[in-house]
């Protein structure tokens, strides 16, 4: 094992007895034959375990719809790019060349595959408990800086729920401006909020998407009131 794969086990907080479990989790398929989308397989398994059984123990009032809806955004890919992003993982990658020379190593979704190999080779190599300690060395400092109760919700929801828990009146959506043909419109969405006096505009190529940034912006400003 080279001092590079010293770090990153280091970083993992895994030290790897079969060095061979690491180089094949660093393997892409264009590189080698012996590639890392078994341990892919894996690793996304033990992944969604260790998260559910650390938010069913950390969260115990938190339903079995917040739950789901939080594991999910823990574990998509965006997040595990985060991940890969602090380990540098893309510096570690074995990437065949023309994988190399089209930025394969900065692909989302390369990157996420190989935090998910990762955690299916450490699973290998040391163990339930040791993937598990690998993965929350990653997740609960990630965790402090969120508040877990908006994560995955989208800006009409967090509106509502604002609002409801206020007591105040839902706010109300129009569609004040359409443009553009049949195929290419664009809706301008007004979103009136009368109790707190917010008023805001958000556009989309949709009206649900429209009504999602007029969200935004009225959740913004509610926010800023309370600064």
């Amino acid at each position: 094992m080279g001092r590079a794969e010293e770090n990153l086990s280091r970083r993992l907080g895994h030290e790897f007895r079969d060095a061979g479990l690491l180089e094949r989790a660093l393997t892409h398929r264009s590189h080698a034959p012996a590639h890392y989308e078994r341990l892919e397989f894996l690793g996304d398994s033990i992944l969604g375990c260790v998260i559910s059984k650390f938010l069913y123990g950390e969260y115990p009032e938190m339903s079995e719809g917040d739950l789901s809806r939080l594991r999910s955004n823990l574990v998509k890919e965006s997040t595990l790019v985060v991940f890969a992003e602090q380990l540098e993982l893309g510096s570690h990658l074995r990437l065949g060349e023309g994988e190399r020379k089209s930025g394969g190593s900065r692909r989302p979704s390369i990157l996420a595959d190989a935090v998910e190999a990762l955690i299916g080779a450490i699973f290998l190599d040391g163990g339930f408990e040791s993937a598990e300690r690998a993965v929350l060395n990653l997740y609960v400092p990630y965790l402090e800086k969120l508040d877990v109760k908006t994560l995955g919700k989208d800006a009409k929801t967090l509106l509502q729920e604002y609002l409801q828990g206020h007591r105040l009146a839902l706010p109300h959506y129009s569609v004040i401006d359409t443009e553009g043909g049949a195929h290419e419109q664009m809706f301008r969405v007004e979103c009136a909020v009368p109790a707190l006096k917010i008023v805001t505009q958000g556009t989309g190529s949709s009206r649900r998407n429209a009504e999602q940034q007029a969200a935004a912006q009225a959740y913004q400003k509610i926010g800023k009131k309370h600064e």
